[in-house]
């Protein structure tokens, strides 16, 4: 019952994905290859965050 209430970890993540993605878009158009890179590299461990979360809920 009050499992509605709890928060998902999962959509967090997601939603600072998609911010840090927006981020590194945004400094490959200004010509910013290197903050480009980094927001990126950490985007992606937050994906692999994520990916995670998945394979523990689905287990």
């Amino acid at each position: 019952m009050f499992g509605i209430l709890k928060k998902d970890p999962k959509k967090k993540l997601q939603v600072e994905y998609e911010k840090l993605m927006k981020q590194a878009v945004e400094a490959q158009r200004n010509g910013n290859i290197e903050l480009y890179a980094e927001l990126t590299f950490k985007s992606e461990e937050l994906l692999k965050r994520i990916d995670t979360l998945d394979s523990a809920t689905k287990s």
